[in-house]
């Protein structure tokens, strides 16, 4: 796709996005994508080699292979949001060999989906496109519903399967936080022993992050902090809501911040805001996907890149996207994940 359609996607926000020049946290200071991202990054670090390798195979993958970003179909939406509302617009992904499809046909770097979903056909596909297996999930029948994450499969079995990678989600900020980072602390050591890499999806969940009438889950403050939780346990990947407004530290009245944060180091121009996450994220040595959100239609396809133009120009390393892809016809679906991974093979939309 042309860097002319992608300007013409973003619409009235076209300027704001792919001309902003930051000067909060400056570029030179990024570790930034690119080619020789595990050499850079990983090498000179802890991990040993056959998590190295693993790594390798998910960034050297489908259509970005070798640039550095990465393009993931996640579908855990089955047991997050619950199996009909994720899969009654198209059934078909009932079936789990039809999302591993989609993320083979899309171009995918690698497909992230429940235990229970990679199991049932990693004979068939392990070899063919890298797995990432979600090992806890929260359930949506306890009522009423409860801000927990609990372990639905073993890493030994997700290493079994030929996993080149781990995924996990901790609810920062709720009741359950605590047990959560100790689980997936020791869930990350064996995974990296295994020789898997890690994915955290690190998600806020607290009713207080809601103060007068706005929600803060999705602030880059507090989703800043919640990467920078991330790596420390090592993390690989994070990912990360896009965030939506900052502040929310001030705004709730807790924990510590400095004014520094919102004079200085962010500004309200979003590629700032998440600049700001990837920061957190050791300055981009650990690389930061944002989520690509709930389906809404025919708005899709605009909401989709305009996430990558900001991820992108951010410092950012892709997209994990999977409601506005299988919430589709497969041919759709394509074409979205497809237009995504255009935004990052795009060699005039780079760091703002």
């Amino acid at each position: 796709m042309s860097s002319k359609k992608i300007a013409e996607l973003l619409g009235k926000d076209a300027d704001r996005l792919l001309n902003h020049k930051c000067t909060t946290i400056p570029k030179e200071t990024i570790h930034a994508p690119g080619p020789d991202f595990i050499d850079r990054s990983f090498v000179p670090g802890n991990r040993n080699i056959q998590v190295l390798k693993s790594m390798q195979s998910i960034y050297g993958h489908g259509r970005l292979a070798g640039t550095g970003y990465v393009s993931i179909l996640p579908v855990d939406q089955g047991i997050e949001h619950s199996a009909g509302a994720s899969f009654a617009p198209n059934p078909i992904y009932f079936d789990p060999e039809n999302i591993v499809k989609l993320a083979i046909e899309g171009g995918c770097n690698a497909v992230a989906s429940t235990y229970g979903v990679l199991a049932s056909v990693s004979r068939k596909y392990a070899h063919k496109i890298p797995f990432i297996v979600k090992v806890n999930h929260s359930e949506m029948l306890t009522y009423p519903n409860k801000f927990d994450q609990i372990l639905y499969g073993t890493v030994q079995s997700a290493w079994e399967m030929g996993a080149a990678a781990v995924g996990a989600t901790i609810y920062f900020g709720s009741e359950e936080a605590t047990r959560q980072i100790t689980e997936i602390a020791e869930a990350f050591e064996l995974a990296h022993q295994l020789g898997m890499g890690t994915i955290l999806w690190c998600y806020l969940r607290n009713n207080g992050f809601k103060k007068d009438g706005t929600d803060y889950h999705a602030s880059a403050d507090l989703t800043g902090q919640a990467n920078h939780l991330g790596v420390t346990i090592q993390a690989d990947i994070i990912k990360q809501k896009l965030p939506t407004n900052n502040g929310g530290y001030t705004a709730i009245g807790f924990g510590k911040t400095s004014p520094l944060v919102y004079s200085k180091l962010t500004s309200d121009n979003p590629i700032d805001l998440c600049r700001y996450q990837v920061a957190n994220c050791y300055m981009g040595r650990i690389g930061l996907i944002n989520s690509g959100g709930e389906s809404k239609g025919a708005s899709d396809m605009a909401e989709a890149v305009t996430t990558a133009v900001i991820n992108k120009r951010a410092g950012g390393q892709g997209l994990i996207s999977g409601r506005k892809a299988f919430q589709k016809s497969m041919k759709e679906g394509i074409e979205l994940l497809n237009t995504i991974q255009d935004v990052y093979l795009a060699k005039d939309i780079d760091l703002a």
